[in-house]
C-alpha cells in the first residue's frame, strides 16, 4: 500500500512539473508573439519574435523572428536562416527581401507580400546572429572585437536548444539548416556542432536532417582560384591583369605580396567599373555612393565584407534600414528592448573589421556530414562575382564524390531553371539568372530548388 501511494504521490508531482513547464513555455511563446507589424498585410500565419540570451556572464543575447508556415504549420519541418557578412542580418536580407513572408515598400514604411516565400512550404526562423549582428547585442563591448566562426556556432547551438525549450512544439520535428554567403560557414559549422551534440542522445531535440547553402563561402585557396576566373571569363578583367593576379599570387597563403595587391585592386578598382559585384548584369543603386573595395586577394572572400545592394530593386537595402529604425516597427518585434545606443544597420562593420577565427576550408565538416548520412544541397546564383559559381564548383569538385545523375537542365515554368548534378551525398545546382541573393534575383526559381531540396526530390527535368 505504501509503495502505490508513493508512486501515486510520483506521478502526481511529475505531471504537476510537467503542467507548469508547458504553462512557462505557453507564456513565453505569448510574449513574443508578433500581432501585426506597422503596414502588414493581413495574413493567417502566426509570427513570434524575440530573444534568447546565449551567455549570462557577458549578456550576449540573439534576435530570432519566427514566421509559421502559411499552412498546416504543426506538419511542417523546421527551418533556421542565417545570412553572411561576417555580420549581416537575416531580417534585413533572409526575411525582408529574399525568402520571408513579406517586402518592404519604397516609402520604407510598409509591406507586401511575397508569393513565393519560403514559408509556404515550412516553419523559418530567421536568426540574427552572432551578437552585435541587427538587433541581437553583448553587454560586453570586447565581443564585438573578438567574434568569430567557433563562438559563432556554439552560441547558435545553445539558441537552438534554449529556445525549443520556449517552443517545444518544435521538440524532434524535422529540422534544417539554410543559409548564403559566408553562412557557407556557419550553416555547415553549425550542423557539425548540433550532430556532435546530438550523438549524446538516444532521440535528440534537435532532429537535423540537413542543411542547404548557395553562393557559399567554402574553400579560401579554391574560392579565390574560381573567383579570378570568374572575373576573367566574364570579361570584368583584362588577359593583362588575370595573368599577374595568378602570377603573384599565392593563394595558399595567408599573406600577400604588393604585387598581388596591387594586381586584384586594380581590377577592383580600374577595370571592374561601377557594377554591383553582387549581380553584375543589373543596376547598381544610384542612392548610394559607389565604393572601392579594397581586398587582399588572397582572401577574396573579403569582397563579401559589405554588401551594398542589388537586385531589380537595388536599393532594397536602404528600405529596411529605414523600416527597421522606426520605433513602432521595433515595439511591435519586441526588438531594442535594451536601448542600444547605435541604429539598427543590416551589416556591423564593427563586426566585419574585426573578425577572428574563420576555417580555410569547411571542406572536411562535409566529408564528416555526408558520411552521417544528412542531405545536402549547394546551389549557386550565376551572376555573382563575389562567390561566383566556379568557385564553388571549384571547391566542391575537391571532395571527389561519385555521380550518381549527370548533369542536366533543370526546368522552371517551361524555361530552364539553371542545371545540376546530384553526387552521392551531395546535390549541386546553379540557378540561371541570379546574383548573390538567389531569392531576391529569381524567386520562383529559388522556392522550386527549397520545395525539392525539403522533399528530398531531384530538380525538374521538364
Amino acid at each position: 500500500m505504501a509503495r502505490m501511494a508513493t508512486a501515486a504521490t510520483f506521478l502526481i508531482l511529475f505531471f504537476s512539473s510537467f503542467t507548469a513547464i508547458v504553462a512557462w513555455s505557453s507564456r513565453e511563446q505569448e510574449l513574443d508573439r508578433i500581432t501585426a507589424l506597422p503596414g502588414q498585410p493581413e495574413v493567417k500565419f502566426s509570427q513570434f519574435s524575440g530573444y534568447v540570451t546565449v551567455d549570462e556572464k557577458h549578456g550576449r543575447a540573439l534576435f530570432y523572428w519566427l514566421t509559421e508556415a502559411a499552412t498546416n504549420p504543426e506538419n511542417k519541418p523546421l527551418v533556421l536562416w542565417l545570412n553572411g557578412g561576417p555580420g549581416c542580418s537575416s531580417v534585413a536580407y533572409g526575411a525582408s527581401e529574399e525568402i520571408g513572408p513579406f517586402r518592404i515598400n519604397r516609402n520604407g514604411s510598409s509591406l507586401h507580400l511575397n508569393k513565393n516565400s519560403w514559408n509556404r512550404e515550412a516553419n523559418i526562423i530567421f536568426l540574427e546572429s552572432p551578437a552585435g549582428v541587427g538587433f541581437s547585442y553583448t553587454n560586453t563591448s570586447s565581443d564585438l572585437k573578438t567574434s568569430g566562426d567557433n563562438r559563432t556556432a556554439q552560441d547558435a547551438l545553445i539558441f537552438l536548444i534554449r529556445w525549443l525549450s520556449r517552443f517545444p512544439q518544435y521538440k524532434y520535428r524535422e529540422f534544417y539548416l539554410a543559409g548564403e554567403s559566408y553562412a557557407g560557414h556557419y550553416v555547415p559549422q553549425l550542423a557539425k556542432k548540433i550532430h556532435d551534440y546530438n550523438k549524446a542522445y538516444s532521440r535528440p531535440i534537435i532532429n537535423l536532417k540537413g542543411f542547404i547553402v548557395g553562393n557559399a563561402v567554402t574553400d579560401n585557396y579554391y574560392d579565390s582560384i574560381g573567383t579570378v576566373t570568374f572575373w576573367w571569363s566574364h570579361s570584368m578583367i583584362s588577359d593583362k591583369t588575370y595573368h599577374s593576379i595568378l602570377k603573384y599570387c599565392n593563394f595558399s597563403s595567408e599573406k600577400s605580396s604588393k604585387k598581388c595587391d596591387d594586381a586584384v585592386n586594380y581590377a577592383m578598382n580600374h577595370e571592374f567599373g561601377d557594377i554591383d559585384q553582387y549581380s553584375i548584369y543589373t543596376p547598381s543603386c544610384i542612392a548610394l555612393p559607389n565604393k572601392s573595395v579594397t581586398i587582399k586577394p588572397v582572401r577574396l572572400k573579403k569582397t563579401l565584407l559589405r554588401r551594398r545592394v542589388s537586385g531589380y530593386d537595388p536599393c532594397t537595402e536602404n528600405y529596411a534600414e529605414k523600416y527597421y529604425n522606426r520605433p513602432e516597427v521595433q515595439k511591435a518585434l519586441h526588438a531594442n528592448v535594451t536601448g542600444i545606443s547605435y541604429k539598427w544597420t543590416a551589416c556591423s562593420d564593427v563586426l566585419i573589421n574585426n573578425w577572428k577565427d574563420s576555417e580555410d576550408s569547411v571542406l572536411p565538416i562535409y566529408k564528416e556530414l555526408i558520411a552521417a548520412g544528412l542531405r545536402i544541397w549547394v546551389f549557386s546564383g550565376d551572376t555573382d562575382s563575389v562567390v561566383p559559381v566556379t568557385a564553388t564548383r571549384f571547391s566542391l569538385s575537391h571532395l571527389n564524390l561519385p555521380i550518381k545523375t549527370p548533369w542536366y537542365p533543370w526546368y522552371s515554368v517551361n524555361q530552364v531553371g539553371g542545371w545540376t548534378e546530384v553526387y552521392k551525398g551531395l546535390t549541386f545546382a546553379t540557378i540561371r539568372g541570379a546574383g548573390h541573393e538567389v531569392p531576391l534575383f529569381q524567386p520562383k526559381r529559388a522556392f522550386i530548388l527549397f520545395r525539392s531540396f525539403l522533399a528530398g526530390e531531384e530538380l525538374p527535368k521538364s
